[in-house]
This record gives structure tokens, C-alpha cells and sequence, in this order.
């Protein structure tokens, strides 16, 4: 395995897969500068074959813990992340969220940062543990104060608010008092708060996400020890913590349906575990779609078809998770949409002479990838994750609700950060997103990751995803060559 700091919670390649199933050759695992210009050519007109679907939804996406700092202010309570991140040695250099962008305070700022490069909609995550102190009983009005300030904020410059409800900032008192997600009571406690927030904002935010990425708080989290809370437990205590978690989005759908105000799409945010076949032919993509279905087994796929595949439980065993027909029920409650955050093709994939019907195949040695190891650049994950959704599991809606890569960005003396290599990733994994649109494939809406630079979880402020430089020390935005870019997409819909 490798160490720490080379992994993080989108390394499904190097240590995603065999905690979920047991397959052969699974590896288990303010903006005062300007930046010049991009000029359209006749290739970059507006053409009719580059344009994404009227209306498309363009936005960027943050995360509670990772932009809002303020974190003893107004009576937000301690999260499991608060914890951890003070832990010496987890996170790089030991940095903590603690101030973070300051986004509790400078909304209104960062309200303009997304309006100036024309992101019509907003993924944001709300804090737990800012809204319920004690993770449910009396809930802290300071704490849906600012989550109101900034959904009025977005509307009033006409930016669309999408909402995560659980970004991985658990109360620690969960952690304390049950084992967190080791505990159904978890799952209850989710549903109370999931309820209470839904009846208190669902006047104006129509669209929510229960929760975002589960592989990463139960298995990088219960399993690998990697995140928050950084346990390392047995097999089967993760299996079960795996169906805490979709239990806990089921309890969750069904408690928003029952308070909502009006009516509201609902769906998941999850980093789906995709398949790519090698070489596009019939059979490879046959390959892949299994693949898909198999790799997402314990997650994703359980939560569109209301059952674990037989393959997921027999490699199990004895160790296959506590779970009733009822739950099962529960946690395949109808959805919306279908949010997939997608970064990389995690495998590629062939048919195979066996009884899985496909061969997962590692990437070459010298794989091209971005700044952070992991990531293997592999554009046409935009593509297949979406069309493999979609065939799987007839999804109606979907959503890129995550996209985009760390860089190692530079402020230079002028105030400029010309970050060609986001530009070249967003140039091809957006060409590949237009061959699924342009295809019929329902994605409706493109959420990139980030909005600024962030408190990066283990990697604290030591990698940058923001279409927005972010000076730590001064606080002040700075938009990259990035921004532009995304602004020229997103104001002409149309693939650049």
C-alpha cells in the first residue's frame, strides 16, 4: 500500500476495490486580477455539434468543512474532522480547518467569485454538526442562520443552490456515543437532522444530495484508517458500516419526502467506481458494464436495485453485513437523479474467459496523471461512468456532481496563476462529457471541483483544486487561467 500522503479519498485505484468484493486481480484499495483572455477561433465558434443541452446546468462545489472555517463560532458543535485533524501527523504539516477559506464570513464574496465566471449553480454542503451541536435534540438557530444568509445570497444573483446534506463532518458526539457509522443509531440520528433541515430550506432550495461519497467515510475511513475517524477494523464491522451508510441515506430519503414544502429532486453524490473498457468493443463494453455493476456492489449499486449481488455476499462470507428486507426497501428508495463524482477510470476493462465475465487490467507503469499520483488522467471516465449509470440502471437524470484535478498552482508577481494543465484536463474531460450528452446520455448538470482552493483533507492546503487561487495568509481569491476557461464554457454552453 501505498503511503499516506500518495493516497486520498479518490485513490479508488490503489486501495479501493478489495474491501468490496472479492474478485481475481482486484487491488482493494475577491477577485482584483485579471487573467489574459482566452480567444475563440472559427475551430471554437459557436457550432451547433459543440453545444451541450439547453439548458445545462454549469456550477462549482465546496464542502462544509473544507471552506466555511468559523468552526467554535455561533455554537457549532465538534465534528469528527475537528478531532482528527488535530491528531499529530494525520494531515500534512498538521493542518486543520480551522479558519479554512473563512467562507462563513466571506459568502457574499465568494457569491461573486462564482457569478463573475458564470456558474449558474452552487454544490455546497451543510455542516451537521453547525445545525445540531449534539447531533440531534435542539437545534442550534445560529447554525441554519448562515446556511439561509447564503441560500438567499445565491438566489438573489441568480445562482442555483444544490445541497449536500453530509460532506463527512460527522458530530463527534455520534463517534463518542455509538461508533459513529458502527451504529445504526447513526442512521437514525441522520434521518432527524436530514428532516429538519429539508422542512426549514426546501421553500428555496429544490435540489439535495443526501450524502457525498460513501466509499470514503466508510472504508477509508472504518477500513483503511486514511479519514476521519481513523479506524482500522475488521472486515466485517466495515461491511456492516457500509450498510449503516446507504441505511442511513434510505432513512434519510424517506424523512426529507414526508416535510418537504414543495416538491424537490433528491439524489446521491457518489464517486463511483468506474470501469472503462480498454478498446470500445462490444464485447469489452459488456466487460465494463459487469465490472461496474460489481465494483460498486457494497454502495452505489445496492442503493439503485434494493439488493447486494451475489458475488458482493459470497466473497463475503460469514462477514456479509446484518441487513432485513425492510432496510433493503429502505435504502432503494426511488431517486431523483443520480450524482457521480468522477476523477479517473479507476480500472480498465476486457472481456474475460471466466465466471465474472470480465478482467480488470492495471494502468502502465508510466500512466500519465495530474499532480497527485493517483490520478491517472483519463478523460473518458466523463463518458463511460454516465453512459454505464445509465444503461445499469436506467437513470433518468444525472449528474458530474464532482470533477477536476490538483495542481501544485503558483501566484506570480503579476497576480496570475496560468495553470495550463487544469485548462488541458477540463479541455478533455469535457470533450469526452460532450460525446455522452451529444449521445443522449442524461447528464443535466457539471458541478466542478472546486470552486477555490480548500482544506484538502489529509493533504491539507498542500494541493490545489480551485478554479480560484487561495493566499492562506491574506485570505484574498485570485481567479486562474482555469476560471476564464470554465467562465467561456459555462456563459456560451458550448465545448471550447
Amino acid at each position: 500500500m501505498e503511503s499516506k500522503k500518495n493516497s486520498s479519498r479518490r485513490d479508488f485505484l490503489k486501495i479501493g476495490a478489495t474491501a468490496t468484493i472479492a474478485l481475481p486481480a482486484i487491488n482493494l484499495i475577491s477577485c482584483k486580477n485579471e487573467v489574459p483572455a482566452i480567444e475563440q477561433n472559427s475551430y471554437t465558434q459557436l457550432g451547433h455539434n459543440r453545444k451541450f443541452p439547453d439548458n445545462f446546468v454549469w456550477g462549482t462545489a465546496t464542502a462544509a468543512y473544507q471552506v466555511e472555517g468559523a468552526v467554535n463560532e455561533d455554537g457549532r458543535g465538534v465534528s469528527i474532522w475537528d478531532t482528527y485533524s488535530k491528531i499529530p501527523g494525520k494531515i500534512k504539516n498538521n493542518d486543520n480547518g480551522d479558519i479554512a477559506c473563512d467562507m462563513y464570513h466571506r459568502y457574499k464574496e465568494d457569491v461573486q467569485l462564482m457569478k463573475s465566471i458564470h456558474s449558474g449553480a452552487y454544490r455546497f454542503s451543510i455542516s451537521w454538526p453547525r445545525v445540531f451541536p449534539n447531533a440531534t435534540g435542539t437545534p442550534n438557530p445560529k447554525g441554519l442562520d448562515f446556511y439561509n444568509r447564503l441560500i438567499d445570497e445565491l438566489l438573489a444573483n441568480g445562482i442555483t443552490p444544490y445541497a449536500t446534506l453530509y460532506h463527512w463532518d460527522l458530530p463527534q458526539i455520534l463517534q463518542d456515543k455509538y461508533g459513529g457509522w458502527q451504529s445504526k443509531e447513526t442512521s437514525k440520528a441522520f434521518a432527524e437532522y436530514a428532516a429538519y433541515v429539508t422542512e426549514k430550506i426546501s421553500d428555496r432550495v429544490k435540489h439535495f444530495f443526501t450524502l457525498n461519497e460513501f466509499y470514503s467515510f466508510t472504508d477509508l475511513s472504518y477500513g483503511l484508517g486514511q479519514l476521519a475517524p481513523g479506524l482500522k477494523l475488521p472486515i466485517k464491522e466495515v461491511a456492516q458500516v457500509r450498510n449503516n451508510a446507504v441505511l442511513e441515506h434510505g432513512m434519510g430519503l424517506q424523512a426529507m419526502r414526508q416535510v418537504a414544502k414543495s416538491p424537490l429532486e433528491i439524489g446521491v453524490a457518489e464517486n463511483i467506481v468506474t470501469a472503462v473498457p480498454v478498446i470500445e468493443t462490444k464485447e469489452n463494453i459488456e466487460a465494463a458494464k459487469k465490472a461496474t455493476r460489481e465494483l460498486n456492489a457494497g454502495l452505489l449499486t445496492v442503493m439503485m436495485e434494493g439488493k447486494y449481488t451475489d458475488n458482493y455476499l459470497n466473497s463475503l462470507g460469514p462477514d456479509a453485513p446484518d441487513f432485513t428486507m425492510e432496510e433493503l426497501n429502505l435504502i432503494a428508495g426511488p431517486l431523483d437523479f443520480v450524482g457521480i463524482n468522477v476523477y479517473l477510470a479507476n480500472k480498465y476493462v476486457q472481456a474475460g474467459d471466466n465466471e465474472n465475465g470480465f478482467e480488470l487490467i492495471q494502468h502502465a507503469k508510466h500512466h500519465p496523471t495530474m499532480a497527485s499520483p493517483w490520478h491517472m488522467v483519463s478523460p473518458e471516465s466523463l463518458y463511460w461512468a454516465p453512459r454505464l449509470v445509465m444503461e445499469l440502471w436506467k437513470a433518468k437524470e444525472i449528474y458530474i456532481t464532482e470533477n477536476g484535478c490538483g495542481a501544485t498552482d503558483e501566484l506570480s508577481q503579476e497576480g496570475q496563476v496560468i495553470d495550463t494543465d487544469r485548462v488541458m484536463f477540463l479541455k478533455n474531460y469535457l470533450t469526452q462529457l460532450h460525446r455522452a450528452t451529444s449521445e443522449g446520455i442524461p447528464v443535466t448538470g457539471y458541478f466542478h471541483w472546486s470552486l477555490m482552493d480548500n482544506f484538502e483533507w489529509i493533504f491539507g492546503y498542500g494541493i490545489r483544486f480551485g478554479l480560484f487561487y487561495m493566499d492562506y495568509e491574506s485570505l484574498e481569491r485570485n481567479p486562474k487561467l482555469s476560471a476564464e476557461y470554465f467562465k467561456k464554457v459555462a456563459e456560451s454552453n458550448t465545448l471550447l
